[in-house]
């Protein structure tokens, strides 16, 4: 009997494996694999993008998938296009919306108090400033026009692409800030500002890494020949 860690292997997409074990997100991450734009690569070529031994990254994945073991899985391809828009809105929606302000104000603060000891911060706060710019305004477009036209089965076409346009810069801006905090590494003098602002980024970054993966690799393909 297979079972579903036995059924991953290295040629599977980095994005099949996440729409298949959400819980295998967070490994991804951990290792700056783009399971959003870049999903359609596989296991092996994710791997050596990132200079990783695969079977490593494999076993790493099957680890995450028994952790989760016992909990009802969610697989969000079973849902019909008005309920996946429900589920994007409810989930990775809110969150994104009370998460931004607070992030970019965080930004300015730490970067403002500890910039002369990091200049990375300087950069840190540019990025975040540029990805609340495309993020805000793309979520509320998607919410005041994209998603009632998916929803209500209107001819999608344009809609999709409007949806699709900003993914590319969001996740550059995504990459940006990981490297100008260095994978979220603090130093011992951080403040408490300095430490809030990176466990809210790093929630971000999981929040808008969730989304885009929905709207890359389950809403978009359902339009893709429209």
């Amino acid at each position: 009997m297979l079972t579903p860690c036995s059924m991953l292997d290295r040629l599977q997409t980095v994005a099949d494996v996440v729409l298949d074990h959400s819980e295998c997100a967070e490994v991804f991450q951990r290792h700056r694999i783009d399971f959003c734009c870049r999903g359609d690569l596989t296991l092996e070529q994710a791997a050596q993008g990132k200079q990783l031994d695969v079977a490593a990254l494999v076993t790493e994945l099957k680890g995450a998938i028994v952790s989760r073991k016992g909990l009802p899985p969610t697989d969000v391809r079973t849902l019909s296009t008005p309920q996946l828009v429900a589920h994007i809105l409810l989930h990775h929606h809110d969150p994104l919306c009370r998460a931004l302000p607070m992030v970019r104000m965080l930004a300015n603060k730490v970067g403002r108090v500890h910039g002369a000891h990091n200049p990375k911060l300087e950069e840190l706060k540019l990025a975040v400033d540029e990805l609340d710019a495309v993020l805000t305004p793309h979520l509320e477009e998607e919410v005041r026009e994209v998603f009632p036209v998916l929803s209500g089965q209107l001819p999608p076409k344009d809609a999709v692409e409007a949806m699709m346009k900003d993914h590319e810069l969001i996740n550059e801006l995504l990459v940006r800030i990981r490297a100008a905090s260095e994978d979220f590494t603090l130093p011992e003098w951080a403040c408490t500002s300095y430490r809030t602002l990176f466990a809210e980024m790093k929630q971000l970054e999981a929040q808008i890494a969730a989304r885009l993966h929905l709207e890359n690799h389950v809403l978009r393909p359902r339009f893709a020949s429209a």
